[in-house]
């Protein structure tokens, strides 16, 4: 199982300033590259002070020029939100840019406040986005590419510059069973994630994956499953304790975009109260030491998870994350690199 440093690009104290942000994001990930991460990955979000990065494409350029050789993914990109004719020659130019280390994860949205205010409903997304991934993929890999759709129509064009990676890696942000399933029988790498949930919604999303995949016979050997947990690797227990409180203020922001009712003030998240308990959160992500962490991504390692995404920011200072990252290199990988899934 390798591991992926993800930019969870969380600003809970504007008053740091958004250079600095940016700078210590930047760090982290020439410091990944290090460390022997295999890939960094950006999210887009808009308007919001939480996976607050309006332009991937640009982060991941700009990490490509100061990296040598780490992979880099988005993590992902809002297609709905992008028109496809224009978004396709971004892609390629930031294909070439990162001299081919781009993966482009892509989805239809996940946060209703932020997809309104945009002009795209999320009610609406899921239609958008299946159309938007196809004729991105028919630009992105072939010439004078015309469509009649519901929402392209458009005359023969051919995207310039051309891709350089073919075809270019795409991946896709699926959440329930089915939608993975598909997405793997379909040929594309799956990223998923469940947030704060159980064992089960893990093995539950893993197999589903798996069983896509063999539809594909041979070549769904080379697709990849990622999850994205949120995880700190403690000093000790006093550390996971204090780092575990702040988890759930973040989550209490995260509910309100994700299943909330969108209270947001100049930017900033508000928190509201959450069903799920402290102690319940506690018992589902991965803030712990060191020994902890290694039990518990082993499940994620016999499950059959190849990219483990690391979200890595709920709070913490800039000295905290880097040291994480550290005793995750130094003290997990190691002991990870053995296990093999046990997922037929």
């Amino acid at each position: 199982m390798n591991f992926n440093h993800f930019l969870t690009s969380y600003m809970p104290d504007p008053s740091i300033g958004s250079k600095k942000h940016f700078q210590d994001m930047i760090a982290q990930s020439v410091l990944a590259e290090e460390l022997n991460y295999q890939t960094v990955s950006v999210p887009e979000h808009h308007l919001v002070n939480l996976l607050m990065m309006p332009s991937p494409l640009q982060m991941a350029v700009k990490i490509a020029s100061v990296t040598k050789k780490i992979n880099i993914a988005t993590s992902v990109v809002v297609l709905p939100l992008h028109d496809m004719r224009i978004y396709a020659g971004e892609v390629a130019t930031a294909d070439i840019l990162t001299e081919g280390r781009l993966t482009l994860g892509v989805g239809r949205g996940a946060f209703s406040w932020e997809m309104d205010r945009l002009g795209s409903p999320i009610n609406k997304s899921k239609e958008k986005f299946q159309e938007s991934l196809e004729v991105l993929r028919h630009l992105l890999d072939e010439e004078e590419v015309s469509w009649n759709g519901k929402y392209y129509k458009f005359e023969p064009i051919t995207i310039m510059p051309r891709p350089i990676s073919k075809p270019t890696p795409i991946m896709i942000a699926a959440m329930d069973p089915v939608s993975i399933m598909d997405a793997a029988a379909r040929g594309f790498h799956v990223q998923s994630t469940v947030l704060s949930g159980s064992k089960e919604i893990l093995l539950e999303r893993t197999t589903a994956f798996k069983e896509g995949a063999k539809l594909l016979g041979e070549k769904g050997k080379m697709l990849k499953l990622s999850m994205q947990r949120v995880a700190y690797a403690a000093r000790d227990e006093k550390d996971a304790e204090e780092k575990n409180l702040m988890a759930y203020e973040y989550y209490k922001r995260f509910d309100n975009m994700f299943t909330g009712p969108g209270l947001v003030n100049r930017g900033l998240i508000k928190p509201i109260e959450r069903n799920q308990t402290l102690e319940e959160m506690k018992e589902n992500l991965i803030i712990c030491p060191v020994n902890q962490m290694i039990d518990k991504l082993s499940v994620y390692a016999e499950a059959g998870v190849d990219d483990f995404i690391v979200s890595s920011s709920f709070g913490q200072n800039q000295e905290d994350i880097i040291e994480s990252m550290q005793r995750i290199s130094e003290n997990v990988m190691p002991n990870l690199k053995n296990v093999k899934s046990r997922v037929a």
